[in-house]
């Protein structure tokens, strides 16, 4: 009778303890503290993977820095400073978004496949705990190490960017102070009219007779032989022309600053976040469906080295909407203005820049239709391949 009355409180989900009767969760698909904990220390042993991570988001964007703080302190007149701009532009665009996601996709390529191949799949599902709620888990352990990760590279870059930024800004050849208003630079222009007439772009009519000159690498202004010189304009006239070329460049020198803005650092900082958030968890679907690591990692870095380069520019009338579906071209759009393309193509990405009119069209609403979608779908997938996978 016991036996009996036993039975039917385990089928019920029901546990027996010294204070009465309380629920049985194992069931449940929600993930517990303890869980998450678990696997977030699983992940965190791995060595290698863990050096990778360190290596990727911190050491390569903190020895470049340090490399370029050294040259300058040695030999500041050829090598500039270790930040600015440029310096952030290039190492957020270029080094950490990129390889961000592949080393945040290796991340989750790893914790969906690790318990298979290591053979102890069986005993985590023996356990009696929800196979919905042993991946699930994965998710926040796995945020859990790359988010901070990326977090600490990104600030590094920041830093060295900002307080080691140049004090001058070198504008086409010539010496300019930076931070001007349109009116401050065509004052400026004003008192400097031989460097800008014959430094500074310009296109278009309504200029006098540029004469033949230029800035060369010393800062020195050269005419070259039998081309009219400086003599040949007024200076009335020379000053007109100055402010004229003033006024077409503005819009061009003001997007030159010395340091990344405050706003900038912050979406920019948003944007790699949510670009490895993406990897771990479009990786952590793929590792738990094909069930092992190697091939997932491939995969994924075709998809971001290869397919997404060629795809984010290359329209293909017939595919286009194929193209749009593509998550890297999603998140391409969402590119904040003022950083250069993350795959080539022209700078300023995100908001209407030079960048982003490089890119197959997509608007921001099905960007992000599309990025939520990925996420959506690979783990549903990765899930439902853990649920199904025999023991």
């Amino acid at each position: 009778m016991t036996t009996v009355s036993t039975s039917a409180t385990s089928v019920a989900g029901v546990a027996t303890t010294r204070n009465g009767p309380t629920r049985d969760r194992r069931g449940s698909w929600i993930p517990t503290g303890a869980m998450i904990s678990t696997r977030f220390m699983e992940l965190r042993k791995r060595r290698g993977l863990m050096a990778a991570l360190v290596v990727v988001n911190i050491g390569v964007p903190s020895i470049f820095l340090l490399i370029r703080l050294i040259m300058h302190a040695v030999a500041p007149k050829s090598y500039g400073p270790a930040g600015g701009y440029d310096i952030f532009t290039a190492l957020v665009a270029g080094v950490m978004y990129v390889f961000g996601f592949i080393v945040a996709a290796t991340l989750g390529c790893t914790a969906g496949s690790v318990d298979l191949t290591e053979g102890m799949f069986r005993h985590l599902v023996i356990t009696g705990r929800s196979r919905l709620a042993l991946y699930f888990a994965r998710i926040p352990a796995g945020l859990a190490i790359i988010v901070p990760m990326v977090a600490a590279g990104f600030t590094i870059v920041c830093a060295v960017c900002v307080f080691a930024a140049p004090t001058k800004l070198d504008y086409q050849g010539v010496a300019v102070p930076a931070g001007l208003s349109m009116k401050g630079l065509e004052t400026w222009a004003a008192a400097h009219p031989k460097e800008v007439v014959c430094g500074l772009p310009y296109q278009g009519k309504g200029l006098t007779s540029l004469p033949g000159c230029f800035i060369d690498q010393k800062g020195q202004i050269v005419t070259p032989p039998g081309a009219p010189g400086l003599h040949s304009i007024s200076p009335a006239t020379l000053k007109a022309d100055a402010v004229t070329i003033a006024k077409q460049d503005y819009a061009d020198y003001s997007s030159h600053f010395l340091k990344p803005s405050t706003s900038l650092m912050i979406k920019a900082g948003l944007w790699i976040e949510l670009e490895a958030i993406i990897g771990l968890i479009v990786g952590l679907g793929l590792g738990s469906l094909m069930g092992q690591r190697t091939v997932a990692v491939i995969l994924m870095i075709v998809l971001e080295v290869i397919l997404t380069p060629i795809l984010s520019h290359s329209v293909i009338p017939h595919l286009i909407n194929v193209q749009r579906g593509v998550v890297g071209l999603a998140t391409a759009h969402l590119e904040p203005g003022g950083l250069p393309h993350a795959f080539g193509g022209g700078g300023g990405g995100g908001g209407g820049g030079g960048g982003a009119s490089s890119l197959v069209p997509e608007s921001t609403t099905a960007a992000v239709c599309v990025i939520i979608g990925w996420l959506v779908v690979w783990t549903g997938l990765g899930a439902w391949r853990m649920s199904k996978r025999d023991t």
